[in-house]
Formats: structure tokens, sequence, C-alpha cells
């Protein structure tokens, strides 16, 4: 995406505390997979290891940069798709997305508190 009106933001996986090495590296591929399905651009991350590499900061490899349009609805889209991969994940994840400094956390609430949050995270930010 090389649009004038191209957003970028941070998504970060944080894996709960019991994950280990090997769970937190299969939840961030399935969640790199998920957004593969976006019309988005996953971008690396700086410090991100390359395929294939053994071993890396769990943080920078749950770490994504996600390139979008500001047109046609895609933040809203991909803010609903975390919230509805962390629903369908086991543990007590956090996903934190930063643009521009502002920072959602993503996790385990209520509908309508997480709801709240995402509209107005939206709200400034589509």
């Amino acid at each position: 995406m090389s649009e004038p009106d191209t957003h970028r933001a941070l998504v970060r996986l944080e894996a709960d505390g019991e994950a280990d090495a090997e769970e937190f590296d299969l939840l961030a591929r399935r969640l790199r997979a998920e957004l593969g399905g976006l019309d988005v651009d996953l971008l690396p991350v700086p410090g991100e290891l390359p395929a294939g590499a053994k071993a890396a900061d769990p943080v920078t490899i749950g770490s994504l940069m996600v390139a979008f349009s500001a047109a046609g609805g895609v933040f809203p889209g991909l803010v609903e798709t975390l919230r509805e991969w962390l629903g369908r994940q086991g543990g007590k994840h956090k996903i934190k997305v930063t643009i521009d400094g502002d920072t959602v956390e993503l996790e385990r609430a209520t509908s309508a508190e997480r709801q709240q949050l995402i509209e107005a995270f939206v709200h400034r930010h589509g």
C-alpha cells in the first residue's frame, strides 16, 4: 500500500503468563495468518527475526506492523478481527494496538466493555 491515506498500526500480542515459548509462537503465527486475510499489508517490525530463525525475543515475534487504507472502513474491520480472534483463544491473552502513540489494549472483558473501548479508539483513528 503506497497510497497517501495509508495508516500504520503496531499490533502486539501478549500471551498470558502460562504460555510457553512454543505456545506463544503458535499464537503469533495464528494471529498473523488471521490478519493476512484482511485488506492490509503486514510489515516486518524492526528487530523481528527472519523466517526460520530459532530464537527471538517473544515481544518481537508477537509484534506486527499493519498498514491499511484510511478509506473503506478497514480499521474498524481490523479491530473487530483482533477482538474476535482473542475471543476464540483459550488463555488470558492481550493485544495492544498503537497508532500515532495512542494505544488500546484488547483483552477478555465483557462484550459491552470491549465494544465501548473499541468504538472510542476507532472513532479517534478511523
